[in-house]
């Protein structure tokens, strides 16, 4: 891949990033708090968990494409949850968070993003992640959703209403 071809790449993944961000934000928002403990079954991670990993990952991959390497810090959930130990606070992080680093990012010459990182062991340019922490977030937000009804909560919103919140359309649809 070219840098302009990660370019190209980069201004399809980050137009939509840009708008995943906010409909994490409003899931986050949506737990109860007297509640994050919940899960569906033993196994499963609490809403919680989710909710902290979920947000946590979407800014370490934004980093480490900044940084252009992967870093461990096995206690970085832990300290999140210190941080913002609620679902709002959680959600103010983030929302205060994501769209700064995204910038960033964005920013980025062309070339960062076709410069190889190392992700435990697999090798891939840098778009390779930009495109995972999109879908990664999705699918921990999508899990996170299933959670809402059944521990009390109300689905938002997401890719078009839900029987909590009627899909708003852009201005003028």
């Amino acid at each position: 891949m070219t840098p302009h071809e990660a370019r190209a790449a980069v201004n399809v993944i980050g137009t939509q990033l840009q708008h995943e961000w906010m409909t994490t934000v409003k899931v986050l928002e949506a737990i109860p708090d007297g509640n994050k403990d919940w899960k569906p079954e033993p196994k499963s991670r609490s809403a919680w968990e989710l909710a902290v990993h979920l947000a946590g990952a979407d800014i370490w991959f934004l980093d480490s494409i900044l940084a252009g390497a992967f870093t461990s810090d096995p206690d970085g959930e832990t300290k999140l949850k210190s941080a913002a130990p609620t679902p709002q606070k959680l959600a103010d992080w983030y929302k205060h968070s994501f769209p700064a680093r995204l910038e960033q990012v964005l920013a980025l010459p062309d070339h960062k993003f076709t410069e190889i990182i190392d992700f435990h062991g697999t090798k891939n340019p840098a778009i390779v992640y930009l495109n995972f922490c999109l879908v990664h977030g999705v699918h921990h937000r999508g899990q996170l959703s299933g959670y809402l009804r059944p521990m009390g909560g109300k689905v938002p919103s997401i890719y078009g209403g839900s029987a909590d919140e009627t899909w708003q359309g852009p201005t003028g649809a």
